[in-house]
This record gives structure tokens, sequence and C-alpha cells, in this order.
């Protein structure tokens, strides 16, 4: 089990952009820490309202996001929009290439955890999907997932079958068991929370090889984001 801290995390921050990196990413770059399992990058960010990322473009990735608060608002270079909230999963294939842009139209922050994931082939055609998904059981809901097991419950699909994400929505004590994977990737997005007898803050992040465990949610409740990758 390796713990990483929410402020142990890279930091990009500017007028309207607070964002942090779980993994190498732009400027900040340590050989040691380039990704975990199928993940490439993991960024918690807050865009100021009324500013956003402009056009630009990918390659060759799986991009999902999930908005915790505020809305952000999607358009790319085939001919997708629409707007991202909280409860909505989005994944956008970047395949043989496509450009898009990210906004905050709204009056008050964004903040999201924007996701990449490495595609099990190259040179996709580029496409998007978008669901709403219900988080009110308070057990690991599969959001994004490519895995055989979550075929028929996945909110949306990811062109990797080695890796799925879930998220739980805990009340104050809820609990969920985290399944055993050769790499799982644990993220508290909001409230406290312990994993098994580690304690864990807002942004905090657990890299496990090779097992599971329980997390247990604390006074406030907690939403957590599992990624497990065979």
């Amino acid at each position: 089990m390796e713990i990483h801290r929410a402020d142990e995390r890279f930091r990009t921050a500017s007028e309207w952009l607070d964002s942090r990196h779980s993994f190498s990413f732009g400027p900040h770059y340590d050989p040691a820490n380039v990704g975990f399992g199928f993940l490439l990058a993991h960024n918690d960010e807050t865009v100021a309202p009324g500013t956003g990322f402009g056009t630009h473009p990918h390659q060759d990735l799986e991009i999902v996001t999930w908005v915790l608060r505020g809305a952000l608002a999607h358009r790319d270079s085939e001919g997708n929009s629409g707007e991202v909230h909280p409860g909505l999963a989005q994944r956008m294939t970047a395949g043989s290439g496509i450009r898009h842009s990210e906004w905050n139209d709204g009056t008050d922050p964004v903040h999201y955890v924007q996701m990449w994931v490495r595609p099990d082939r190259f040179d996709l055609p580029p496409s998007y999907e978008q669901a709403e998904l219900d988080l009110s059981t308070g057990e690991l809901v599969p959001v994004a997932s490519g895995l055989a097991k979550h075929a028929s419950s996945t909110a949306i699909h990811i062109n990797q079958p080695a890796a799925g994400m879930s998220v739980a929505r805990l009340s104050p004590g809820g609990t969920v068991e985290l399944p055993g994977a050769p790499y799982l990737h644990l993220f508290v997005a909001t409230g406290t929370a312990t994993l098994d007898d580690a304690a864990l803050g807002t942004a905090d992040a657990v890299r496990l090889t090779d097992a599971g465990g329980r997390v247990t949610a604390g006074p406030d409740g907690a939403e957590v984001l599992v990624w497990e990758m065979y």
C-alpha cells in the first residue's frame, strides 16, 4: 500500500486553474511516477468561472471525466458537445486524433477529476459517450469500465478490457469492500475515510498491488473513486 497525500501531489496553479496531478504531467516530471497500471493521468481540477481549456489535441487515450461540483462544457472536433455535471460520467476516446475544449460557462468554480487510461488498441475512431447514473445505493457503482464483469452494468464503456472505474457515495460510517486486483487505485474525492486502519483525507490517493480492503466513510461521508486494473 502506498498513500499519496493531497498536498504531496504535483500542483499547477494560475489565476483561473488549480490542478493537482497524481502522476507526471506537463512540466511536472518524475521518472518514478509516470502512471499506475493503465492510469496515465489522474488530475483533480478546479476551473474558475468564464475560463477553461481552449481547443487542444489528444491521441490514443481513453479520457474519463467525473464532475464533483459545478458544470463543465465540452465540445470536440467530431461535432459532439454537452455539459458534464455531478452524477454524469463522460468518456472521450481520442483514438486516431481529436481536438476538444473544456470550459466553465457558469458563475461558480467547477471541480472535477479527469483520468487518462491507455487503450488496448491505437488509432481507434474518435468517439464520445456520457450517461447519468444513480449513486444512492451506497455501493460501488461501475462508472467507466471495459471489464467483462461490468459489461452489463457500467454507465459508460472504455476501450481497455483490463481496467474499470467504480464510484461509491458513502453516508457517514458507510463501508464498501474493494475488489482485490493486481493494481487498485483509490481516490477520496470528497470527505474523509479509512482504508482498513489508514486514515485518508479529501484528495488523498492510495495505490495497492495484489490487494483489496475495506473503506469506511468518516463523520461527513465520502465519495471514493476506485480503479481496478488487471
